[in-house]
């Protein structure tokens, strides 16, 4: 069992305790938070509260979360958008809304299910048990290309060529402002968020990010931007382009509460990936076009110019 003390802020105040603990425990969701509550595995203040109790600010709130259970793989015929392919990696244009690999609250229907139908036992285990194949991972509603190894040599070589940022990630994304500048990079370290578990932050304790910038097009209060990957963190587009004052659209997690109209998500799609082939040696350059629901909002805002 796990156990976790937070202590809430004053834009917690008021709010339930369930929701508390849904918005700030990593896949747990309301009922899951209840369930919590009623089998006494959260106190407030030293105290058992009601599920419905109401925080106020300042408050210790101590979880006792117990070990997950275990998820059991399964190959699932779930549709993929392959690129490319052969008998060493898969690069697959993965949809919004897909999971890439099974974890409490996402325990089938990702995309290592969908793998496993595909390759059969072709997948490389270097990546632990549950997530067979995969070498590096994009967020559930970020889509776009992302590289699978199907034995342990491809894995290993890929694993490479993340550590030394030979292996080139792009991602186009719209975020919200105007940036000063046409091009710029963001150094700076991510860690989980001191308060909110289910967040990154630039912290300075934080392993290294940077992030290198460029400017597509200009739009009154938005920008259309490419960025390039040096390092891979959780989150590492999204928390930097936050950082800078310009949240990617749609990010409800890093920027407005509010929801978009036609979006599902942040406006973020990775857009080409460049690789060695582990076994030929040869360099390996990948693209794939945008998801309609991001070209629907750049042509809305390319009509308002």
């Amino acid at each position: 069992m796990e156990k976790l003390t937070l202590i809430t802020t004053e834009t917690d105040a008021g709010t339930r305790l369930d929701a508390y603990l849904a918005a700030n425990l990593e896949a747990t969701t309301r009922s899951g938070a209840v369930k919590l509550i009623e089998s006494g595995q959260v106190s407030v203040g030293g105290k058992v509260p009601a599920k419905n109790y109401k925080l106020r600010s300042g408050e210790t709130v101590e979880v006792t979360l117990p070990d997950p259970e275990a998820i059991e793989l399964v190959a699932q015929d779930i549709p993929l958008d392959i690129v490319y392919e052969d008998s060493d990696v898969i690069v697959v244009n993965k949809p919004k809304g897909l999971v890439v690999h099974p974890a409490p609250g996402h325990p089938d229907g990702t995309l290592v299910n969908a793998l496993m139908f595909h390759c059969g036992d072709s997948l490389s285990g270097i990546g632990g048990e549950l997530r067979p194949g995969i070498v590096h991972r994009i967020d559930r509603d970020t889509s776009g290309l992302i590289i699978a190894a199907k034995n342990d040599l491809a894995h290993q070589g890929l694993s490479n060529q993340l550590q030394d940022h030979t292996l080139s990630r792009v991602y186009h994304c719209i975020v919200t402002g105007n940036l000063r500048e046409d091009s710029g990079t963001v150094d700076a370290p991510i860690g989980r968020h001191g308060v909110d578990r289910k967040k990154m932050a630039v912290v300075a304790d934080g392993r290294r990010a940077v992030t290198h910038w460029r400017v597509l097009e200009r739009f009154q209060g938005f920008t259309y931007v490419e960025c390039r990957l040096e390092t891979g963190r959780t989150h590492q587009i999204r928390v930097h382009m936050a950082h800078t004052g310009h949240p990617i659209l749609g990010d409800t997690v890093y920027g407005s509460k509010k929801e978009v109209k036609g979006l599902q998500g942040q406006c973020l799609h990775a857009v080409g990936l460049r690789f060695i082939h582990p076994r030929t040696g040869e360099a390996v350059e990948l693209g794939c076009g945008l998801t309609e629901e991001f070209e629907v909002q750049l042509k809305k805002l390319r009509s308002k110019l």
